[in-house]
């Protein structure tokens, strides 16, 4: 599943979206996010990625914003990460079962 429907997902279990409101171009402010939903959706999304997002540097306007952001964040952390979340993603992503390296 890529970074953009994952976040859908995510969009949709959290807000009750339609999955057609949720284009790569829709902006937050047009879901009528306000900045706590922001910040709650942040802590969703490193808790659906095993990522830690600096609060400083999610700065997103659209959910296209937000993909690369994430894809961005997961680059970054997953090199030689000793959080055992991120070796739980990459498990996840690999198709590994079981306990994480």
């Amino acid at each position: 599943m890529s970074t953009l429907e994952r976040l859908k997902k995510l969009f949709i279990n959290k807000f009750d979206f339609n999955i057609e409101e949720l284009k790569p171009e829709t902006t937050l402010e047009n879901l009528g996010l306000d900045s706590l939903d922001k910040i709650e959706f942040m802590f969703d999304i490193e808790s659906e990625f095993g990522i830690k997002i600096p609060d400083e540097e999610f700065k997103v306007e659209t959910i296209q914003d937000i993909v690369d952001a994430v894809d961005r964040f997961i680059s970054a952390q997953v090199v030689g990460s000793p959080n055992p979340a991120m070796n739980d993603y990459i498990a996840k992503q690999s198709g590994e079962c079981g306990e994480s390296v």
